[in-house]
């Protein structure tokens, strides 16, 4: 079992059953899923840039990832129904817990002048959607074999049921959150 899912059980559960009121264990706000996303626009013209940043994401998060197409044409932006334009991963469980331990303790303080995540980016039903600059934050991620720096989406999906809720169980969980 991971060591961020042994804290949630042991101490995070405790703290937010009492802080909300709830009555019962299956009320309290948990983690669901973890979504990683990198939209990748300059595909169009270069498809080996989906290879890379597929064996990008597959390292950092430890399972192979699904490339997504276009599913409209868009005539400005050279783009047509179907074409690969970014690759994402959805970790469950145990990967999840693991990811999220890393990016926690690992990842994050190693960006530069890192003041912690805005806690600004829920989307009104307690999921948060941090926005990542560059992949080499991540320790798996040779800085020698890199083409091009990328940013990405981490979307973590939770069962609360409101921000506030969903901010106090990533709190307790560990994320950085500015002041």
């Amino acid at each position: 079992m991971a060591r961020l899912q042994d804290r949630y059980k042991a101490e995070i559960v405790p703290r937010l059953k009492e802080k909300f009121g709830y009555r019962n264990v299956m009320q309290v706000p948990k983690l669901s899923k973890v979504v990683v996303n990198m939209g990748l626009g300059d595909a169009i013209e270069n498809v080996k840039v989906i290879e890379t940043a597929a064996a990008e994401i597959g390292i950092i998060t430890g399972q192979k990832p699904v490339v997504t197409k276009a599913r409209k044409s868009i005539a400005n932006f050279k783009l047509r129904e179907g074409v690969p334009i970014g690759v994402m991963v959805t970790l469950r469980r145990d990967q999840m817990y693991h990811f999220l331990d890393k990016l926690i303790a690992i990842a994050l303080p190693r960006v530069r002048d890192f003041k912690g995540v805005s806690p600004r980016g829920f989307d009104g039903r307690g999921n948060y959607t941090i926005g990542i600059k560059e992949q080499i934050m991540f320790p798996e991620v040779n800085y020698d074999k890199i083409d091009k720096i990328r940013g990405m989406n981490i979307t973590i999906v939770t069962t609360a049921r409101t921000d506030e809720e969903g901010l106090e169980l990533l709190r307790l969980m560990g994320i950085p959150f500015r002041p």
